[in-house]
């Protein structure tokens, strides 16, 4: 398993996860990675730091190049690089993730029982996010750069009929500010100019996720965000002995849980697949060994190409 430059993905920056099973209490992201890092070594698993940087996959074995120079072939490829959070890219904000700033509110939304918080975007799944959050918050404040949404019609009025949002249209976050946890948000009039501060306790971003995939543009079959395409029912992509799990193919949950539960279904086609390779093969020296006799040739030994 190729590990790349941030071993557990999403996970590694998330605090509290409370809505995996078997964790009663809820647990710290990291160290839940770290405990799936020493089940997956107890069965064997090899672990190795590094990128995949270049991939071939025109045909079996399959070519992967770790970080540039490495050479690895490999006869099935599971493909589990993650997707990215997209964020306004502002330096507190990186600095306060996970401690007031989160970009998943199914997963986070439950720590702001009865507090005042915020979330940026204007597509349906801030419209999602922003509704899910009014279950828990006091205030919801909806902050979109300009004057109109981009949601759905129907999601823009279960959201704007809610009596806990609080539009705040026309407006840009500037910056995140608070000293171990978020305190409030800098906010900017787009069309004023005007600056104000927000006392919020939490701040969602929600203008999209983007997939990792990046690597296998070219290879396997993508919609147009990137996310990969995988046959009905299964993790089979189109390129024969590639599976593809998790975030870098599922764009409608996103969860820890349905992540490891395609991870699951990849490793299990991956297996299958693989001992059909093997049938296949044992088939096929079994004929070539009963073949008649090449030309050339004087018995029936089989005769090297």
């Amino acid at each position: 398993m190729i590990q790349g430059h941030e071993p557990g993905g999403q996970l590694t920056t998330t605090t509290d996860v409370e809505n995996f099973p078997g964790y009663p209490e809820g647990i710290m992201g990291p160290e839940m990675m770290s405990q799936f890092e020493a089940q997956a070594t107890r069965f064997g698993a090899e672990l190795r730091f590094g990128m995949v940087t270049h991939v071939d996959l025109s045909g079996a074995p399959h070519k992967l190049v770790l970080d540039e120079e490495t050479p690895l072939l490999a006869d099935a490829v599971i493909v589990a690089t993650g997707a990215s959070a997209k964020y306004l890219g502002l330096e507190n904000e990186k600095r306060l993730l996970g401690r007031g700033v989160s970009a998943c509110a199914t997963c986070d939304g439950a720590f702001f029982r009865n507090e005042e918080i915020a979330i940026v975007g204007g597509g349906d799944t801030a419209m999602e996010e922003a509704q899910f959050l009014t279950r828990f918050a006091s205030t919801v404040h909806l902050i979109h750069r300009r004057d109109e949404l981009r949601a759905s019609q129907i999601m823009q009025d279960r959201v704007l009929s809610n009596p806990k949002v609080k539009v705040h249209w026309n407006t840009v976050v500037t910056d995140v500010n608070g000293e171990n946890a978020v305190e409030s948000l800098s906010l900017e009039d787009t069309v004023t100019g005007e600056t104000r501060e927000l006392p919020v306790t939490g701040f969602f971003v929600a203008i999209g996720h983007k997939p990792n995939t990046d690597l296998f543009q070219g290879w396997l079959e993508m919609d147009e965000s990137g996310y990969v395409l995988t046959k009905p029912d299964s993790t089979y992509t189109e390129v024969p002995g590639v599976f593809v799990c998790g975030d870098a193919q599922d764009h409608v949950y996103r969860q820890a849980v349905t992540a490891a539960g395609t991870g699951c279904m990849a490793a299990i086609d991956a297996e299958r697949w693989l001992a059909e390779q093997e049938v296949i093969d044992e088939t096929r020296t079994e004929t070539e060994y009963h073949a008649a006799p090449a030309e050339g040739s004087a018995s029936g030994e089989p005769v090297e190409a």
